[in-house]
């Protein structure tokens, strides 16, 4: 790969970082080209060197921020699905977690946006949601397979709930409490 198109990689790579960061701060309408552009030290005019349409960037910046927690993972040396139910409650259900935005969980970001959105998005995140079911249902001690199954989609439903919820509670305290109560319930779920 020559040296520009090395460049081009990468300033592609960085524009569609941002825009995940962003989508989940903003939701899938408060992401500007002008805006996004501008952040990443470009110009609006070389927005389409990158990219044919903002909906082009929309589901690039969706991929990459579906897949942003498994990379980061990966690069620890772990498979998602080996992470351990208490583990990843308790990461997933943190206080650090409610307050990053721009890194965290695109579904608790971003449902009800991705429901009103293109087929494309939702598309997208309907295969993520189904691998991530997957890896849930890994952590599941019980050999039934739809019991576990079952599991899985509640458990992760009032995580991704759990989440939206206590981002929006001004209240701190109140907040920290839907967090815990759904953490121990959850990690109560998976023991059984």
């Amino acid at each position: 790969m020559g040296h520009s198109q090395q460049d081009k990689r990468k300033t592609h790579e960085k524009i569609v970082e941002i825009a995940a960061k962003r989508l989940r701060e903003k939701g899938l309408e408060g992401v500007g080209v002008a805006d996004l552009m501008k952040e990443a030290g470009l110009t609006v005019g070389g927005f389409y060197k990158h990219f044919a349409s903002r909906d082009e960037l929309v589901a690039e910046a969706m991929k990459s921020a579906f897949g942003a927690w498994d990379a980061k993972v990966r690069s620890e040396g772990r498979a998602p699905e080996d992470i351990p139910l208490e583990e990843y409650a308790a990461t997933y259900l943190s206080g650090e977690h409610r307050e990053e935005t721009a890194e965290g969980c695109p579904f608790a970001a971003l449902a009800a946006d991705i429901a009103r959105g293109g087929e494309r998005g939702r598309l997208l995140a309907t295969n993520q949601m189904k691998t991530n079911i997957r890896n849930m249902q890994a952590r599941m001690k019980t050999t039934d397979e739809a019991e576990a199954r079952r599991k899985a989609i509640v458990a992760s439903s009032l995580m991704v709930g759990a989440l939206g919820l206590a981002r929006i509670a001004s209240d701190e305290d109140f907040a920290s409490e839907i967090l815990d109560t759904v953490k121990a319930f959850v990690t109560e779920l998976g023991a059984k």
